[in-house]
């Protein structure tokens, strides 16, 4: 990949600094993050439990210190390679979110085919993002937001499945990342990437809370 392939944003010095620091934030919660979920699944849940909170920790890992990479490393080549990780990490990190609810709550027909198609689009999108079809910005974004709210279309199983507090932490980190969406594509507004970021720990963090007290869950008997 070439930088004129795939061009990296600009931003100013003071841009880049709150950028790096506000996901620099996020990479230190989620190594911390992932610790937890991992020993409250060993102490509260099976085999299930565990394999799927590894999975959704380590994909906030890989999203958050990428993003850090991303912003702390200027230069071009360099920062052009991961601009595309940057954002393949987004993809995964849905998938890896979706990972507990559907192979824990739901599991069976439904989770398993949510299990299947949300990967399958993360895969198509990472392929997309490394590609020349990368040019279609707008169809990448679109599937970020399909992706995330692709959850509808198992709501009622879900509502068997999770507890009603489980499922408002979760539609409200998808309001959060929904709508940091606005600020991330606000490209006039002096430290929109990093407004962007505060969105994205925000629904991370609701995610994360909904996982942990009702997918493990850590106040209740395992699933």
């Amino acid at each position: 990949m070439t930088p004129t392939t795939h061009p990296a944003a600009r931003y100013s010095r003071g841009e880049e600094i709150a950028n790096s620091i506000t996901h620099g934030l996020g990479t230190v919660l989620s190594i911390g993050g992932l610790a937890l979920l991992i020993a409250f699944a060993s102490r509260y849940g099976n085999a299930w439990h565990i394999v799927s909170c590894s999975i959704f920790g380590t994909a906030l890992i890989l999203l958050y210190a990428a993003s850090t990479l991303y912003h702390v490393v200027q230069r071009p080549a360099a920062k052009s390679v991961l601009r595309i990780l940057d954002h393949a990490a987004i993809l995964v990190l849905i998938a890896g979110t979706y990972t507990p609810f559907t192979l824990v709550s739901l599991r069976g027909p439904w989770g398993w085919t949510l299990f299947g198609v949300i990967w399958g689009l993360a895969v198509m999108g990472i392929i997309i993002e490394i590609t020349r079809l990368r040019r279609f910005r707008a169809g990448l974004i679109a599937l970020y937001v399909i992706m995330g709210w692709a959850v509808i279309a198992a709501i009622k199983p879900m509502l068997d499945s999770v507890s009603s507090g489980g499922l408002q932490l979760l539609l409200a980190g998808g309001l959060a990342y929904t709508g940091g969406v606005v600020f991330y594509l606000w490209k006039r507004l002096p430290y929109n990437h990093a407004i962007w970021h505060l969105f994205v720990l925000t629904g991370s963090i609701f995610h994360f809370l909904a996982i942990l007290l009702y997918v493990i869950p850590v106040f209740g008997p395992a699933g």
